[in-house]
């Protein structure tokens, strides 16, 4: 994969039956007799705003017993360095050991070791050891877990694949979050508990020194290797319209009509206007000027919601596919529940509009699922965002939140019980950080010479404009198409963030959207990846099918696609790469 795509160099280290991949400052795919033990094993440094310092490698120090990082902290106001360190400390037995010190007084929400366990435990019989000695029988949850599934540990214990695994956390108390919810490929165990007031303060020469010992023991199975990778389509509803973002870069646009669009996409224009900011008229006037019905999503003003009649007058004359509106804060923060559904359905009235009113979270899946039970009766479709980027920025992190991705839609369109659902936007980092302890940045200025939202915070991924992204929106596009999924909102029409660059040229995945786009509404060919790494739908028509295949892996794949009541296509699909039958 290019440079871009890739996050960095991976080094091997192995000493006897352990073995684990080098990636920055993470010790990752930890594993035992080539059995994966952890997915991931790594210090983090984080603010008040749960923003995570950048943990710099100074030396690396490797011989056959021990791998040692030397590292420092940047950026946030941390001051940090210290060591993060395995070795190995008898026949099946490492520890992971970091020791870090703090240079100067740094509010923190969190720091120190987190450990990532693979999603392939889900339903796995798990034994929580608690700081009492006492013992909790539990299991890694299958569905995705709202909330954390253990706390007050000291200890995990479970068996999958041939080998019993045996932890014990020292340092502090540890508790678990499933992170399935932010598509991240996941569960994490990580301490200092949620429950304990954020952000606490390390003192200028204090040490943060934490230990994980782990014991294995058994055979790890291995399944066998397959040359060629099969998928099997079956036939079922429409396939998602796909949408865009309105652009929330700065001035100036593109011209008029810089890239030509075909007259099926976007099927609507997803706005965000924060109704306590300045430039939320001109941010609608923006989206309004592409021409496609608009997908609004209103915040609304804490100091004064009764902002939202004039905001929902100013929809008058436009065309309007659905709207919602959200708390900007408070117990139903970034949800649009019975109180904000009743403001927004009052304005509409009396604006005599008749528009579609949905309702979910404007963040991730995470809070539709933990509070989906604040949503109102009467509602016309559920809606969330995704981004593969929330809690690491890895090549590697983007390619597993896929199938994740189908997970979420899964239990996603579960929660909405016969409502359509609304996914978007979708982003490669979030477009604004909603568990941020102070207000989010905005404009001074009453037009866009400055942009808003997501242009005011760090969002901006590098490999927005990259080949490879083609690809992953097709495999996105293949996770997410889940029945009952109507929509699908991508990036932004145009700028870092978007699909045309802001001099109007064209980028790589606009090929992806409008081969996507082309799809919708015929009925719908879906399957599972077997792999995660490879992934196909298509859509039905009396002259026959169209299939686009992808290739998220870094190798060239041959791959095999049945078609249900039709045939078999078998393409070798390049890395990291698309094609279209």
């Amino acid at each position: 994969m290019g440079s871009v795509w890739n996050s960095g160099p991976v080094r091997e280290w192995r000493s006897g039956a352990w073995s684990l991949e080098l990636r920055d400052d993470e010790f990752a795919d930890i594993a035992y007799d080539g059995g994966i033990v952890l997915r991931s094993v790594r210090a983090v440094v984080r603010d008040r705003n749960w923003d995570t310092a950048g943990l710099v490698v100074d030396r690396v120090d490797a011989s056959d017993i021990a791998l040692t990082l030397h590292v420092h902290s940047e950026g946030l106001g941390a001051d940090m360095r210290g060591i993060v360190r395995a070795d190995v400390r008898g026949p099946g037995r490492l520890r992971v050991l970091t020791d870090l010190e703090s240079a100067s007084e740094f509010a923190t929400n969190r720091t120190g070791l987190v450990l990532l366990h693979p999603p392939v435990l889900a339903g796995a019989e798990l034994h929580v050891c608690h700081a009492d000695g006492a013992v909790t029988h539990s299991r890694f949850p299958a569905d995705i877990s709202p909330h954390q599934p253990a706390f007050d540990i000291a200890g995990l214990s479970w068996a999958h694949s041939g080998l019993d695994v045996d932890l014990r956390l020292a340092g502090d108390v540890f508790e678990m979050e499933d992170q399935r919810n932010w598509t991240d490929a996941s569960y994490k165990t990580y301490s200092r508990p949620l429950a304990l007031p954020f952000p606490y303060t390390l003192d200028a020469g204090e040490r943060v020194v934490q230990t994980i010992d782990i014991a294995v023991t058994g055979t790890a199975s291995r399944a066998p290797a397959h040359p060629v990778a099969r998928i099997r389509l079956e036939e079922g509803p429409p396939l998602p319209a796909i949408g865009v973002a309105a652009s929330t870069a700065p001035d100036p646009a593109p011209p008029v009509g810089a890239v030509s669009r075909d007259g099926s996409w976007p099927a609507s224009v997803l706005v965000e206007l924060d109704l306590a900011t300045r430039n939320w008229r001109a941010a609608l006037a923006r989206a309004a000027a592409s021409g496609a019905p608009l997908d609004v999503r209103f915040v609304l003003d804490e100091a004064d919601p009764s902002r939202i009649g004039e905001a929902v007058h100013s929809l008058r004359g436009l065309s309007v596919a659905r709207v919602t509106a959200f708390w900007a804060t408070g117990p139903a923060q970034h949800l649009s529940d019975r109180g904000a559904i009743a403001l927004l359905r009052r304005a509409l009235d009396e604006a005599g509009l008749d528009a579609a009113v949905v309702g979910g979270a404007r963040s991730h899946f995470t809070e539709l699922n933990r509070e989906h039970h604040r949503l109102p009766g009467g509602l016309d479709g559920v809606v969330f965002s995704t981004t593969p980027l929330f809690h690491s920025l890895s090549g590697a992190q983007l390619v597993e939140a896929i199938p994740m991705q189908r997970l979420v839609a899964t239990q996603g369109v579960r929660i909405a019980a016969g409502l359509p659902v609304h996914i978007g936007p979708i982003s490669l980092r979030p477009h604004f950080n909603n568990v941020a302890t102070t207000p989010p940045p905005t404009s001074p200025q009453d037009d866009l010479r400055e942009g808003y939202g997501p242009a005011l915070i760090d969002s901006v991924d590098p490999r927005q404009s990259a080949p490879e992204l083609a690809a992953w929106t097709v495999a996105s596009a293949a996770a997410l198409a889940v029945p009952g999924v109507s929509t699908l909102t991508y990036f932004e029409e145009w700028g870092l963030r978007g699909v045309i660059a802001t001099d109007g040229r064209a980028l790589p995945v606009l090929d992806a959207v409008t081969v996507l786009a082309g799809l919708s509404g015929q009925p719908g060919l879906r399957g599972q990846s077997p792999d995660g790494l490879v992934w196909a739908l298509g859509g039905r028509t009396d002259d026959g099918d169209t299939l686009v295949v992808a290739n998220l892996d870094g190798r060239r794949r041959a791959i095999e696609v049945e078609v249900e009541g039709r045939r078999t296509h078998r393409v070798d699909v390049p890395p990291t790469a698309f094609i279209r039958l």
